[in-house]
């Protein structure tokens, strides 16, 4: 039996990436478990919480929904029908489009929306606190910046 082959080492901007990814991913993770834990108290998901949020005030087009969210949309068709189930949620027609209804918070959904206030703030307030005002605002606006560059990236598999 032969030993492996050392992988060899990543350059430095590689392991940026990568470092960048893995802290992503990370992040995503936390507040997928911590949104999962608010929200299962008004008897909804993390993924119901985000889609009832984007249309709590506004309704919008599950693409579009999807878009703003960076997932696909038979995952916010999921969620959405599932909030339409339980009346947090209603298909209303579109103005702008014969066929792709607009998605809309009831007056059930808005008040469950409502609810998750105080945990919301809650966080919120933690986060401040640890990170310090001119810091949390810096993290929202490099993460922001992160997100616009990753939407211009290309794609080594479909833009070689």
């Amino acid at each position: 039996m032969t030993e492996p082959t050392p992988a060899t080492p990543e350059p430095p901007v590689q392991q940026l990436l990568t470092r960048t990814a893995l802290g992503v991913f990370h992040l995503n993770g936390q507040f997928i478990s911590v949104s999962d834990a608010m929200a299962r108290g008004v008897g909804l998901t993390a993924a119901g919480w985000q889609v009832l949020g984007a249309v709590n005030r506004i309704p919008a087009p599950v693409a579009a929904i999807a878009r703003t969210m960076g997932i696909t949309r038979q995952s916010v068709q999921r969620t959405a029908d599932l909030l339409v189930e339980r009346a947090l949620a209603e298909y209303t027609d579109n103005p702008a489009h014969r066929r792709a209804k607009l998605l809309r918070a009831t007056s059930t959904g808005q008040s469950a929306i409502r609810q998750l206030d105080p945990a919301h703030a809650q966080l919120a307030a933690h986060l401040r606190a640890e990170l310090g005002d001119d810091a949390f605002a810096e993290t929202v606006r490099v993460l922001e910046r992160l997100s616009e560059v990753m939407d211009k990236a290309p794609n080594p598999v479909t833009d070689p």
